[in-house]
Protein backbone atom coordinates (compact mmCIF):
# COMPACT_ATOMS: atom_id res chain seq x y z
CA UNK A 1 0.00 0.00 0.00
CA UNK A 2 1.24 3.29 -0.89
CA UNK A 3 -0.09 6.50 0.38
CA UNK A 4 0.47 9.46 -2.04
CA UNK A 5 -0.31 12.78 -0.88
CA UNK A 6 -0.65 15.55 -3.35
CA UNK A 7 -2.58 13.50 -5.32
CA UNK A 8 -4.68 15.30 -7.10
CA UNK A 9 -1.34 17.42 -8.31
CA UNK A 10 0.41 17.38 -11.37
CA UNK A 11 2.96 15.18 -10.47
CA UNK A 12 0.60 13.27 -7.72
CA UNK A 13 -2.35 12.38 -10.15
CA UNK A 14 0.20 11.07 -12.52
CA UNK A 15 1.66 8.85 -9.93
CA UNK A 16 -1.59 7.64 -8.85
CA UNK A 17 -2.08 6.09 -12.83
CA UNK A 18 1.38 4.55 -12.49
CA UNK A 19 0.70 2.84 -10.07
CA UNK A 20 -2.83 1.69 -10.21
CA UNK A 21 -2.00 0.46 -13.87
CA UNK A 22 1.43 -1.71 -11.82
CA UNK A 23 -1.28 -3.13 -9.61
CA UNK A 24 -0.32 -1.55 -6.85
CA UNK A 25 -2.49 -0.58 -4.20
CA UNK A 26 -2.97 3.35 -3.71
CA UNK A 27 -4.44 5.22 -1.18
CA UNK A 28 -4.60 9.11 -1.94
CA UNK A 29 -4.64 11.97 0.58
CA UNK A 30 -7.14 15.24 -0.90
CA UNK A 31 -8.37 17.45 1.02
CA UNK A 32 -11.71 16.93 -1.00
CA UNK A 33 -12.37 13.57 -1.52
CA UNK A 34 -15.54 14.11 -3.10
CA UNK A 35 -13.65 16.32 -5.78
CA UNK A 36 -10.26 14.19 -6.75
CA UNK A 37 -11.34 12.71 -9.76
CA UNK A 38 -8.95 9.41 -9.57
CA UNK A 39 -8.59 5.90 -11.02
CA UNK A 40 -11.20 3.19 -10.23
CA UNK A 41 -9.84 1.31 -7.20
CA UNK A 42 -8.00 4.23 -5.99
CA UNK A 43 -8.95 4.91 -2.03
CA UNK A 44 -9.39 8.45 -1.22
CA UNK A 45 -9.30 10.01 2.07
CA UNK A 46 -9.35 13.44 3.41
CA UNK A 47 -6.57 14.90 5.50
CA UNK A 48 -4.64 18.01 5.73
CA UNK A 49 -1.19 18.08 5.73
CA UNK A 50 -0.64 20.87 8.07
CA UNK A 51 -2.42 19.37 10.48
CA UNK A 52 -0.28 15.92 10.84
CA UNK A 53 -3.44 14.31 13.20
CA UNK A 54 -5.56 14.32 10.43
CA UNK A 55 -3.13 12.25 8.77
CA UNK A 56 -2.21 9.35 11.11
CA UNK A 57 -5.38 7.77 10.84
CA UNK A 58 -4.44 6.78 7.44
CA UNK A 59 -1.48 5.18 8.21
CA UNK A 60 -2.23 1.81 8.62
CA UNK A 61 -0.98 -0.55 6.70
CA UNK A 62 0.76 2.18 4.74
CA UNK A 63 4.30 0.78 2.82
CA UNK A 64 6.11 3.86 1.69
CA UNK A 65 4.78 7.60 1.68
CA UNK A 66 4.99 10.13 -1.83
CA UNK A 67 5.78 13.19 0.39
CA UNK A 68 4.47 16.46 -1.46
CA UNK A 69 4.77 19.59 1.03
CA UNK A 70 2.02 22.04 0.02
CA UNK A 71 3.37 25.26 1.62
CA UNK A 72 6.06 27.94 0.17
CA UNK A 73 6.21 29.52 3.09
CA UNK A 74 9.72 28.49 4.97
CA UNK A 75 8.46 30.18 8.47
CA UNK A 76 5.25 27.88 8.07
CA UNK A 77 6.56 24.83 7.08
CA UNK A 78 9.43 24.57 9.41
CA UNK A 79 6.41 24.98 12.27
CA UNK A 80 4.85 21.70 10.97
CA UNK A 81 6.74 19.66 8.37
CA UNK A 82 8.74 17.98 11.24
CA UNK A 83 5.68 16.95 13.41
CA UNK A 84 4.14 15.67 10.49
CA UNK A 85 6.97 13.93 9.10
CA UNK A 86 7.90 12.38 13.06
CA UNK A 87 4.79 10.92 12.74
CA UNK A 88 5.27 9.29 9.46
CA UNK A 89 8.31 7.67 10.26
CA UNK A 90 6.66 6.47 13.15
CA UNK A 91 4.33 4.20 11.30
CA UNK A 92 5.24 4.21 7.99
CA UNK A 93 9.13 2.49 6.54
CA UNK A 94 9.54 4.57 3.60
CA UNK A 95 9.32 7.97 2.75
CA UNK A 96 9.81 9.33 -1.02
CA UNK A 97 10.22 13.52 -1.07
CA UNK A 98 9.43 15.41 -4.00
CA UNK A 99 11.35 18.72 -3.48
CA UNK A 100 13.06 20.48 -6.11
CA UNK A 101 16.43 21.10 -8.05
CA UNK A 102 18.64 23.44 -5.79
CA UNK A 103 17.24 22.88 -2.84
CA UNK A 104 20.35 22.02 -1.12
CA UNK A 105 21.63 25.42 -2.23
CA UNK A 106 19.41 26.95 0.29
CA UNK A 107 18.77 24.83 3.93
CA UNK A 108 16.87 27.65 4.58
CA UNK A 109 14.18 27.06 2.16
CA UNK A 110 10.60 25.13 2.28
CA UNK A 111 12.13 22.95 0.34
CA UNK A 112 15.30 22.41 2.70
CA UNK A 113 13.47 22.73 5.61
CA UNK A 114 11.74 19.24 4.54
CA UNK A 115 14.35 17.51 3.51
CA UNK A 116 16.05 17.84 6.69
CA UNK A 117 13.29 16.46 8.29
CA UNK A 118 12.91 13.28 6.14
CA UNK A 119 16.78 12.71 5.80
CA UNK A 120 16.58 12.71 10.11
CA UNK A 121 13.61 10.70 10.40
CA UNK A 122 15.19 7.31 11.15
CA UNK A 123 13.68 5.56 8.04
CA UNK A 124 14.59 4.87 4.20
CA UNK A 125 14.00 7.94 2.20
CA UNK A 126 14.75 8.66 -1.43
CA UNK A 127 14.40 12.91 -2.34
CA UNK A 128 13.53 13.97 -5.44
CA UNK A 129 14.83 16.94 -6.64
CA UNK A 130 13.64 17.68 -10.53
CA UNK A 131 14.37 20.88 -12.44
CA UNK A 132 10.80 22.82 -14.13
CA UNK A 133 7.53 20.72 -14.59
CA UNK A 134 6.81 21.00 -18.43
CA UNK A 135 3.23 21.15 -17.15
CA UNK A 136 4.28 25.04 -15.37
CA UNK A 137 3.93 25.91 -19.55
CA UNK A 138 -0.01 25.78 -18.68
CA UNK A 139 0.54 29.30 -17.80
CA UNK A 140 0.84 30.51 -21.34
CA UNK A 141 -2.54 28.43 -22.09
CA UNK A 142 -4.91 31.71 -21.68
CA UNK A 143 -2.76 33.92 -23.76
CA UNK A 144 -2.47 31.30 -26.89
CA UNK A 145 -6.16 30.74 -26.89
CA UNK A 146 -6.24 34.37 -27.16
CA UNK A 147 -3.71 34.96 -30.23
CA UNK A 148 -0.47 34.41 -31.38
CA UNK A 149 1.77 36.38 -28.69
CA UNK A 150 2.96 35.22 -25.14
CA UNK A 151 3.40 37.97 -23.06
CA UNK A 152 6.28 36.93 -20.07
CA UNK A 153 9.55 37.72 -18.60
CA UNK A 154 13.58 36.21 -19.51
CA UNK A 155 12.78 34.24 -23.02
CA UNK A 156 16.08 33.08 -23.09
CA UNK A 157 16.21 31.68 -19.92
CA UNK A 158 17.15 27.69 -20.76
CA UNK A 159 15.27 24.83 -18.64
CA UNK A 160 15.33 21.30 -19.00
CA UNK A 161 12.05 20.70 -18.34
CA UNK A 162 10.69 18.13 -16.63
CA UNK A 163 7.48 15.58 -18.16
CA UNK A 164 5.24 15.07 -15.25
CA UNK A 165 4.67 11.19 -16.11
CA UNK A 166 9.16 10.83 -15.95
CA UNK A 167 8.70 12.14 -12.03
CA UNK A 168 5.92 9.47 -12.02
CA UNK A 169 7.97 6.65 -12.77
CA UNK A 170 10.91 7.71 -10.90
CA UNK A 171 8.91 8.25 -8.05
CA UNK A 172 6.89 4.79 -8.50
CA UNK A 173 10.26 2.76 -8.58
CA UNK A 174 11.59 4.86 -5.40
CA UNK A 175 8.39 3.83 -3.20
CA UNK A 176 7.84 0.22 -4.43
CA UNK A 177 11.65 -1.14 -5.12
CA UNK A 178 14.59 -1.48 -3.04
CA UNK A 179 18.07 0.01 -4.17
CA UNK A 180 16.54 3.68 -3.97
CA UNK A 181 17.52 4.38 0.02
CA UNK A 182 19.69 7.47 0.97
CA UNK A 183 19.21 8.88 -3.27
CA UNK A 184 19.54 12.36 -3.65
CA UNK A 185 17.96 12.12 -7.76
CA UNK A 186 18.38 15.37 -9.62
CA UNK A 187 15.69 14.60 -12.70
CA UNK A 188 15.44 16.43 -15.41
CA UNK A 189 14.71 16.55 -19.30
CA UNK A 190 16.47 15.48 -22.36
CA UNK A 191 17.64 19.01 -23.51
CA UNK A 192 17.78 22.58 -22.00
CA UNK A 193 15.50 24.76 -24.47
CA UNK A 194 14.85 28.48 -23.82
CA UNK A 195 11.52 29.63 -22.40
CA UNK A 196 11.05 31.39 -26.19
CA UNK A 197 11.74 27.94 -27.73
CA UNK A 198 9.55 26.22 -25.46
CA UNK A 199 6.82 28.76 -26.85
CA UNK A 200 7.87 27.58 -30.65
CA UNK A 201 7.86 23.92 -29.52
CA UNK A 202 3.73 24.91 -28.66
CA UNK A 203 3.05 26.56 -31.95
CA UNK A 204 4.21 23.77 -34.00
CA UNK A 205 2.33 20.95 -31.71
CA UNK A 206 -0.85 23.49 -32.56
CA UNK A 207 0.56 24.38 -36.59
CA UNK A 208 0.57 27.68 -35.64
CA UNK A 209 3.67 30.69 -34.97
CA UNK A 210 3.70 31.87 -32.08
CA UNK A 211 5.89 34.90 -30.78
CA UNK A 212 7.13 36.21 -27.68
CA UNK A 213 7.04 39.48 -26.53
CA UNK A 214 9.36 39.81 -22.95
CA UNK A 215 7.26 41.07 -20.47
CA UNK A 216 8.89 43.68 -18.26
CA UNK A 217 10.05 42.48 -14.17
CA UNK A 218 7.28 44.31 -12.42
CA UNK A 219 4.92 43.60 -14.02
CA UNK A 220 5.99 39.31 -13.75
CA UNK A 221 6.10 40.45 -10.43
CA UNK A 222 2.10 41.20 -9.68
CA UNK A 223 1.27 38.28 -12.40
CA UNK A 224 2.92 35.92 -10.15
CA UNK A 225 2.08 37.11 -6.82
CA UNK A 226 -1.41 36.59 -7.72
CA UNK A 227 -1.16 33.39 -9.15
CA UNK A 228 1.23 32.11 -6.48
CA UNK A 229 -0.25 34.12 -3.47
CA UNK A 230 3.24 34.91 -2.16
CA UNK A 231 5.22 37.74 -3.21
CA UNK A 232 8.87 36.32 -1.74
CA UNK A 233 8.35 33.20 -3.86
CA UNK A 234 7.39 35.57 -6.65
CA UNK A 235 10.48 36.70 -6.83
CA UNK A 236 12.13 33.38 -6.30
CA UNK A 237 10.80 31.99 -8.87
CA UNK A 238 11.69 34.89 -11.38
CA UNK A 239 15.33 35.27 -10.09
CA UNK A 240 15.68 31.56 -11.02
CA UNK A 241 14.54 32.16 -14.44
CA UNK A 242 17.12 35.67 -14.27
CA UNK A 243 20.45 33.14 -13.66
CA UNK A 244 18.73 30.84 -16.21
CA UNK A 245 20.05 33.24 -18.64
CA UNK A 246 23.19 33.11 -18.51
CA UNK A 247 23.45 29.79 -16.93
CA UNK A 248 20.91 27.13 -18.38
CA UNK A 249 19.61 24.71 -16.22
CA UNK A 250 21.95 21.47 -16.19
CA UNK A 251 20.83 18.19 -17.61
CA UNK A 252 20.86 14.67 -16.50
CA UNK A 253 20.44 11.22 -17.52
CA UNK A 254 18.80 10.12 -14.59
CA UNK A 255 15.57 9.31 -15.81
CA UNK A 256 16.88 6.81 -18.05
CA UNK A 257 19.23 5.33 -15.67
CA UNK A 258 16.22 4.71 -12.92
CA UNK A 259 13.49 3.63 -15.85
CA UNK A 260 15.35 2.11 -18.53
CA UNK A 261 14.55 4.90 -21.39
CA UNK A 262 15.32 8.54 -21.98
CA UNK A 263 12.99 11.32 -20.44
CA UNK A 264 10.55 12.37 -22.39
CA UNK A 265 10.87 15.62 -24.47
CA UNK A 266 9.28 18.92 -24.57
CA UNK A 267 7.86 18.68 -27.51
CA UNK A 268 6.14 15.47 -26.66
CA UNK A 269 4.66 16.83 -23.81
CA UNK A 270 3.00 19.93 -25.69
CA UNK A 271 1.48 17.60 -28.13
CA UNK A 272 -0.05 15.53 -25.68
CA UNK A 273 -1.59 18.88 -24.24
CA UNK A 274 -2.39 20.66 -27.48
CA UNK A 275 -5.79 20.60 -26.41
CA UNK A 276 -5.37 22.85 -23.43
CA UNK A 277 -4.07 25.38 -25.54
CA UNK A 278 -6.50 25.51 -28.19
Amino acid sequence: MILVTGATGTVGRALVTELVGQGVAVRAVSRDPARADLPAGVEVVAADLTDPASVTPHLDGVDAVFLVWPSTDPTATASTAPELVKALALRVPRIVHLSASGAGDDPASHWGVVERAVTSAGVEWTILRPTGFAANTLMWADQIRAGDEVRWPYGEAARSLVHERDLAEVAAHALTRDGHTGARYELTGPVALTQREQVRAIGRALGRELRWTEMPRPEAVELLTGALGDASFAGIVLDGWARFVARPEPVTDTVERITGRPARPYAEWAAERVDRFR
